[in-house]
């Protein structure tokens, strides 16, 4: 069997059984794996859906241009569909978004404009007011707005809720989705429901979205709204694509929930999938007293982990979050197998002289140099060698003519391995701020003398 082209591979994703991460849960619980579509995820099925719709309708004309306000996803399923049927793209989205997104965007030919997270949807600056603004002055171009745009959900209940009846022989129990536009979870909602009312459709949230508390309460709370982290889900406007009706109840997550579970879904299930994916697991867990034995759980799987390496999947930006604990060496325990001895520093006014009988009294290296208590750069063996050179003389000049720009400061979580990166000729030491303030200091002997002891 061969296709016509790629976008005839769209849909008819696998569904798959979650056996490590879903222990806890007495039902039987299903990944929709969405990352089997050419694009690597759910969006390709509004994406196409989006411009045929708008073909027919006149919107979108031949050699036009379209113009979408995307996290990345639903601007692939827009460029492939693009590069097959003729049209130009130009995309903006926010720069809390992984890179990797943007560079995929970029490799099907479309224009990516990055613009800023923290400011609001009627701002100029906005993603969304960018691209409306793009519409307005681009000739012959078609914004799809996936978020109020109805093909969008109209694409789930036409392929992704049908596909989920078959697959399960109509024995699913209850759907969990994240919603962000919302027409993932709206329209594959309303196709089961049309089959089975007692459906439980449970949506996935995310702290610092309004989401939750307008279903509950019908208030849109702006006090609810504040930057996160998790890609995907969440939103601080209501899509009209959100169907609250069909929605019965919806589940917060941390940032951080989400992005282990992210990791621990690959590491446990095999399966490398998205940031969203993992606040829907995490829902779920949060969720397992919803479950009982015979149920059957579906949870949509949006997209691919390749879109977050530099994320989700790399230690030292979960560890600069505060998301996962270091296991290795961190600078607290290379102080901690250190002497005890305080550390010496110099005073900008003092001389070179002073300076260097210091170094050979003290049998030391390097020295920081304080100003009024505060360290404001440094003096070595080095400097002051490189200084008697060009000019003798300067023994009795104060060492801030020859100082040099300080060490670099870490606090005490800092991993071994970072400290042992910053280390080199130029920064032979490394100083730390500890407890009640107290400066230390690490050089490369130190770092040795930690990992022997």
């Amino acid at each position: 069997m061969w296709y016509s082209n790629i976008l005839d591979t769209i849909g008819n994703t696998p569904l798959v059984k979650l056996n490590k991460v879903a222990k806890d849960i007495p039902a039987t619980v299903l990944a929709k794996i969405e990352t089997t579509n050419p694009g690597n995820s759910i969006k390709d099925r509004m994406a196409l859906k989006m411009i045929e719709d708008a073909e027919k309708s006149g919107k979108l004309k031949p050699g036009g241009t379209i113009i979408e306000g995307t996290s990345g996803n639903t601007g692939m399923g827009l460029a492939i569909a693009a590069v097959i049927k003729g049209y130009k793209c130009i995309f903006t989205s926010t720069d809390k978004q992984s890179k990797e997104k943007f560079d995929a965007l970029r490799a099907f030919g479309a224009e990516v404009i990055v613009c800023p997270t923290n400011v609001e949807p009627e701002d100029p600056r906005s993603y969304y007011s960018v691209s409306s603004r793009l519409e307005r002055e681009v000739p012959n171009s078609w914004k799809p707005n996936q978020y109020d745009n109805l093909s969008n959900s109209q694409a789930h209940y036409e392929s992704t809720g049908p596909e989920i009846w078959e697959q399960t022989e109509g024995k699913i129990t209850h759907l969990i989705a994240g919603v962000g536009t919302g027409g993932t979870i709206s329209g594959i909602a309303r196709y089961l429901k049309e089959k089975n009312p007692a459906i439980q459709v449970l949506g996935i949230d995310t702290y610092g979205s309004v989401f939750k508390k307008y279903k509950e309460t019908g208030v849109f709370d702006k006090n609810e709204i504040y930057p996160y982290i998790t890609e995907g889900i969440g939103e601080d406007f209501l899509p009209q694509n959100v169907d609250f009706s069909l929605i019965d109840h919806f589940e917060k997550v941390t940032d951080k929930d989400a992005a282990l579970m992210t990791r621990e879904i690959a590491r446990k299930e095999g399966i490398f999938s998205g940031n969203s994916t993992g606040s829907a697991v995490a829902g779920l867990l949060q969720m397992k007293d919803k479950f009982k034995e015979g149920d059957v759980v579906v949870i949509i799987f949006p997209d691919h982990g390749t879109r977050y390496l530099g994320k989700m999947y790399n230690d030292d930006w979960l560890r600069d979050r505060g998301f996962l604990k270091d296991e290795k060496l961190t600078a607290r325990d290379i102080i901690s197998k250190k002497d005890v001895q305080e550390i010496i520093t110099i005073d900008c006014e003092k001389s070179v002289l002073e300076a260097i009988n210091t170094i050979k009294s003290l049998n030391i290296s390097q020295i920081p140099v304080t100003q009024k208590g505060m360290v404001i750069g440094k003096i070595t063996e080095s400097d002051i060698l490189d200084s008697l050179i060009e000019n003798p003389s300067i023994k009795s000049q104060p060492i801030k003519n020859i100082t040099t720009a300080p060490f670099p400061f870490v606090d005490l979580n800092t991993s071994i391995d970072r400290i042992s990166a910053m280390i080199n000729k130029d920064n032979i030491a490394v100083l730390v701020e500890g407890e009640q303030g107290k400066i230390e200091i690490i050089t490369q002997y130190d770092i040795i003398n930690a990992i022997s002891a």
